[in-house]
């Protein structure tokens, strides 16, 4: 519990945060699921998956409801598994 003025509305300040970032990090991590799932299932539609997935992500990192190193590294991963996918088919 806070106990000064300051950190009163410091814990306000990060709940209205909390709330707000959580439906960009959520949408984010589905559509990493999404195109991870076409991926592995060898999807025709993976590519436009991964391309979405791409764009959340960025929009989730230029929101800061995650880091930009974080969102890069995650579409790093994506475009590798698809690229070996399509590589063995």
């Amino acid at each position: 519990m806070a106990n000064t003025k300051s950190a009163e509305k410091r814990a306000r300040q990060n709940a209205a945060r909390t709330s707000r970032n959580r439906v960009y990090r959520s949408s984010a991590r589905t559509a990493v699921k999404k195109a991870r799932l076409a991926i592995e299932s060898g999807d025709p539609n993976a590519l436009e998956l991964v391309r979405n997935a791409e764009r959340v992500l960025a929009r989730a990192a230029n929101k800061c409801a995650i880091h930009q190193n974080s969102a890069a590294r995650r579409t790093g991963r994506l475009m590798i598994m698809l690229n070996k996918s399509q590589a063995a088919a």
